[in-house]
């Protein structure tokens, strides 16, 4: 059976003068179903058949609209009662995973990477965790990573202007013997203080896809997620 772990627990503080105060950034609404519904589809078509959502901030709603099953897909619910981070909040979710591999995705954030290809990277290479790369083209928004040879990531840059990169793309194949390689503080960033410090250290790999992406954490992107999805059910 494929997992999922969705990361729905952001609080969307550049969106609020666009969605309000009331809605979870992966609730905005995008082409009239909220973000999180495309999210959804997506794992549907991948075959994926339990998630846990990591939920904290307007929690109820999302509860609400996703109950225990949405399309074919069984829903569990991973609830902070004080803000985790995103390390924490994965942390959490991996011990309500009920088999012992998972896929994990940003509840704001779409990226039409091969899960299939993530799987068998993860399986060849005996990593500890695959992690979808997109490439980008003059950009300042987000920090690049550094690979060897075989695709293994060494090192991350922070953000500044590129002329071309790859970027993380926020999805990500693992186990749970993850959690032997997380900090061990409660509340913690998955980015910064794992993978910015430890994935050179541990076997990650990065796996390079050309697929649609888009983050609504910005009202430029939340407007142009609206254009490009205005065709989809």
């Amino acid at each position: 059976m494929r997992e999922a772990i969705i990361l729905a627990g952001g609080l969307g503080t550049r969106l609020r003068a666009v969605i309000g105060d009331d809605t979870a950034k992966p609730m905005a609404h995008i082409a009239g179903k909220p973000f999180l519904h495309y999210v959804f589809k997506q794992l549907e078509r991948w075959n994926v058949q339990r998630v846990v959502l990591s939920v904290g901030y307007k929690h109820d709603a999302i509860k609400q609209k996703f109950s225990n099953r949405y399309f074919e897909i069984d829903v569990g619910y991973s609830e902070e009662t004080e803000p985790l981070g995103t390390g924490g909040a994965i942390r959490q979710s991996l011990h309500l995973v009920q088999g012992n591999e998972c896929f994990i995705l940003n509840g704001d954030s779409f990226f039409d990477a091969s899960f299939d290809e993530l799987e068998q990277v993860f399986t060849s290479h005996q990593a500890d965790l695959t992690m979808a790369l997109k490439h980008v083209e003059k950009s300042d928004r987000y920090g690049t990573v550094e690979l060897d040879e075989r695709n293994r990531i060494v090192g991350f840059n922070e953000k500044q202007y590129v002329e071309a990169g790859f970027v993380n793309g926020g999805v990500y194949f693992t186990t749970k013997a993850l959690l032997n390689k997380l900090p061990q503080q409660q509340r913690f960033s998955f980015e910064n203080d794992y993978l910015k410090a430890f994935a050179p250290r541990d076997a990650v790999y990065g796996v390079k896809s050309d697929g649609y992406f888009i983050d609504i954490g910005i009202p430029e992107d939340y407007e142009r997620a609206n254009q490009d999805f205005a065709a989809t059910p």
